[in-house]
């Protein structure tokens, strides 16, 4: 092994550089660049300080060996397979230790990040503690940036002398400095040329299997590359079992890649390490990190022949995760484990995944308490024997190897309450609470987002009286009261914008909202409650609103009746219960919000409470279909018919009386008035959606009307099929 050092302005002149003994590259084993602007920014002030940097690990090979180009002007969005580079037999220096500096290194001083290019402030440099910036560096728009920042790879690589070049800064920035400034600029200038021109900052260690082809063979390298990552943080173990299948894999990172891109793509962020370890549990290899087992030939010769099978029963997993549930971002996903026995049936048992009962049940239950928090590996293995020795996805029975684990599935007041400001509980329980915000935004600045209804500058200021000092010092609302899920709402980012609630008092923000708002919101309708000083007792008000919202999720679910994979659209809204009427309004002219079911309730048309009413629902929707065209197939909850003249008329199944939707018509005529009018913004039943009657969805206006029979019915359509639009 030979020890080289070079200056950093000569490495960064020989990476990507075929001319300089073959150039820098970076094997396929590597994973991507992740350092930050900030981190880059105090590497370059660590070596302006003469901070050492650790010595880098190089392998010289002739190996036909896929590699890829060190990235010059780096962006977020950049894929790692535009840098790949052709397989060749010719020399090369591969970097198996030290990517991140000597990207960063190529970044600033050949480059960008995210098309900002790395300045330096000439006049910094004052003394400063060891753990403070010293010398100020920022990655600025070249086009913005002004004196004292000059672009820093201008300097590096100006042969001038540090006194001329000193002038001709001043004279370009316009600037004219006194003699202590001037001196800390020449002063700055021949620290610069010294650190990464004059000395040989950079050393490595070289690994040459050039000219001793026999010490240091492919499996020896790979063998050191991870003895010398292991020890520290630079990369995680599932990088280091990544480097050994890629070592005998030549498409794994490309195909790693496309996985996780296509994965992410609507907002989650599945990381390698959770497809690593779903592979080895897919696999039967368990759940539990190994170098062994991906040094076992048969375990990596698996994973290519099966990767087709396992990246498809991850998609198919993820896709019934966004298209039929409300977890659709990782905001709202605390755990990915928790998906990982999911994925294992769906793998296993790929005939059966259609029809898999109570994975609504499962998901919301782990998710909620918490199950595969801590140390969830010997428990992943255990749930995999489940389903291995039933053969079924059974929730029952994955419940009971929970249970039997230690772990907590009950989702009391309490806890449900307890959920927070800022964290992934509080966002999946939004997810359900909030059905008619759409996750699927035009882009991500547009996500809902969490805000407190009474800021947290405002309960900040109320003190209590500190005994000891005689002083209104003590704060009356810590964190815990400030950011509990009572005092947090759920906002547009319209709403939550500058423009929008910023800081307002709740008396403020809510005095001109309709109570359709409120009732979204579970806002307790009676203005005194949203006085500062009523803070305590508002909050108790909105607990008992939001436990009968979410009653659901704290009693027993039926575990037999949930569907095999719902589709939000045609999921129930059951009504709120008449505690929360009372609670949050006097007078109710609106329907009430609906609460999210859980687990699908049994069709109307096969009720067994009472057969005759559910033949008398079926004849309604005879009656309907007789008169008018059915739109779609019949939703569990929803029957859309169109009349002949094309407007849209919408049957609720699952009434004791005869509820319908429709467009908005001139009533001033008609016998039968409506029961409430829905403007285009009024949140409504969620089971109306695009398929049985688009028009009747939220963002347009409709009409809820209230029948008692079929002769009433039979009026209604005639009179509704001559009438004309309003709006």
């Amino acid at each position: 092994m030979k020890n080289k050092n070079l200056s950093i302005r000569k490495v960064v002149q020989y990476l990507n550089n075929v001319e300089n003994d073959g150039g820098f590259w970076l094997p396929n084993i590597q994973r991507p660049f992740v350092w930050s602007q900030e981190q880059i920014e105090k590497l370059f002030d660590s070596l302006m300080r003469e901070y050492p940097i650790s010595t880098m690990l190089v392998w010289r090979t002739r190996s036909n060996i896929k590699r890829r180009k060190f990235i010059d002007n780096y962006r977020d969005d950049l894929r790692l397979a535009q840098f790949q580079v052709p397989e060749d037999n010719g020399i090369k220096l591969l970097v198996l230790d030290g990517q991140q500096r000597l990207q960063s290194l190529f970044i600033s001083l050949r480059g960008s990040h995210n098309k900002e290019e790395l300045f330096f402030d000439v006049l910094s440099g004052a003394s400063a503690d060891p753990e403070e910036v010293r010398y100020k560096f920022r990655f600025l728009n070249p086009a913005k940036a002004i004196f004292p920042w000059v672009n820093f790879k201008k300097i590096v690589f100006s042969d001038a002398m540090p006194n001329l070049l000193a002038n001709e800064l001043m004279a370009q920035g316009g600037m004219t400095l006194d003699a202590g400034r001037q001196e800390t600029l020449i002063k700055n200038l021949w620290q610069a040329k010294k650190v990464f021109v004059m000395e040989e900052a950079i050393g490595y260690q070289e690994l040459d299997s050039v000219d001793n082809p026999d010490t240091y063979t492919e499996n020896d390298v790979v063998e050191i590359f991870i003895r010398a990552n292991s020890g520290g943080t630079k990369l995680g173990k599932s990088d280091l079992l990544f480097s050994l299948l890629t070592a005998s894999w030549d498409e794994a990172d490309e195909a790693m890649e496309d996985l996780i891109s296509e994965l992410n793509a609507s907002g989650y962020e599945f990381t390698r390490d959770f497809i690593l370890k779903t592979c080895l549990v897919l696999l039967g290899k368990g759940a539990a990190y190994d170098v062994k087992k991906f040094r076992d030939d048969v375990t990596k010769q698996e994973i290519v022949a099966q990767w087709s099978r396992i990246s498809a029963a991850i998609r198919d997993v993820r896709d019934y995760l966004y298209r039929k549930t409300y977890i659709r971002s990782d905001q709202a996903l605390p755990s990915y484990l928790t998906l990982i026995p999911v994925i294992y049936f769906r793998f296993h048992y790929p005939q059966r995944w259609a029809q898999v009962k109570g994975l609504d049940t499962y998901l919301l239950r782990t998710l909620l308490c918490g199950a595969f928090s801590g140390r969830p590996d010997g428990l992943i293995d255990k749930c995999v024997r489940c389903i291995r020795q039933h053969e079924r996805f059974a929730v029952e029975d994955l419940f009971e190897v929970i249970h039997n684990d230690g772990r907590n599935l009950d989702v009391s007041e309490e806890s449900l309450l307890q959920a927070s400001y800022g964290s992934k509980q509080i966002h999946l329980i939004f997810n359900l609470w909030y059905r008619q915000f759409d996750y699927q935004p035009a882009y991500a600045g547009n996500l809902p987002q969490v805000d407190h209804i009474f800021p947290q500058s405002l309960l900040r200021s109320v003190k209590d009286l500190n005994s000891k000092t005689g002083r209104q010092s003590l704060m009356r609302y810590q964190a815990a009261a400030r950011d509990q899920l009572a005092n947090c709402m759920l906002l547009t980012a319209d709403e939550n914008g500058f423009q929008g609630k910023c800081d307002a008092e709740p008396k403020d923000w809510f005095a001109d909202k309709s109570q359709a708002y409120l009732d979204m919101h579970l806002i307790p309708a009676k203005p005194g409650l949203w006085e500062l000083e009523k803070f305590d007792k508002f909050i108790s008000a909105r607990k008992q609103l939001i436990v009968s919202k979410l009653r659901q999720l704290i009693t027993d679910i039926d575990v037999a009746t949930d569907s095999a994979a719902p589709d939000p659209a045609d999921e129930h809204v059951p009504p709120v219960t008449e505690q929360v009427n009372a609670l949050s309004q006097e007078v109710v002219e609106a329907e009430p919000v609906g609460a999210p079911r859980l687990a699908a309730p049994i069709s109307p048309i096969q009720s067994p409470n009472t057969g005759q009413a559910a033949v008398a629902r079926s004849e309604i929707e005879a009656l309907l279909s007789s008169f008018c065209t059915p739109i779609a197939e019949p939703s569990k909850y929803i029957a859309g018919f169109r009349t002949s003249d094309g407007k849209e008329i919408a049957l609720e199944r699952e009434t004791s009386v005869i509820t319908l939707w429709t467009q908005c018509v001139s009533v001033e005529d008609a016998e039968i008035k409506p029961a409430r009018r829905y403007s285009n913004t009024d949140t409504r039943n969620s089971n109306l959606n695009r398929k049985n009657c688009p028009a009747l969805r939220l963002g347009n206006p409709a009409l809820v009307w209230k029948l008692s029979d079929r002769d009433e019915l039979v009026d209604f359509i005639n009179w509704y099929g001559g009438i004309e639009f309003t709006e």
